[in-house]
């Protein structure tokens, strides 16, 4: 009799585990920045869907498309909130994507965007740039 009550509480816990881990989001809005940006990199569309908001989420994955073609890295990456506007937060970031075809490397610098992030139920979400 033991021995199921040991085991319930067991298969109870590793329940709780998995779903908190399924609904876990980025802590912050640099993070939701830097998880969006790993997510174009490793092109990987459905967690760059999760982290977009519904109005810029076609934007998001035509700039994926533009990157299937060549190999991509992130360079250097930091992201870090620079300030808020009403419900958007901005997230200025540094380092580089490095888009590489063939032998001949292609870098976009981040610096040059400030990433508009908005919160929406618990779950920060990248909604385009400036």
């Amino acid at each position: 009799m033991k021995f199921k009550s040991i085991f319930a509480v067991v298969i109870l816990m590793t329940i709780i585990i998995l779903t908190l881990s399924a609904c876990s989001s980025s802590a912050a809005p640099e993070d939701a920045v830097t998880d969006y940006l790993n997510a174009l990199v490793n092109k990987d569309a459905s967690k760059l869907s999760a982290l977009s908001c519904a109005d810029w989420e076609p934007n998001a994955l035509l700039e994926l498309d533009s990157f299937q073609a060549v190999e991509v890295r992130l360079e250097d990456l930091s992201c870090a909130s620079t300030g808020s506007e009403g419900d958007t937060t901005f997230v200025q970031c540094q380092g580089k994507i490095i888009a590489t075809y063939n032998t001949e490397n292609m870098e976009i610098n981040l610096a040059d965007k400030s990433y508009k992030v908005i919160e929406q139920n618990g779950n920060y979400l990248v909604c385009g740039y400036k």
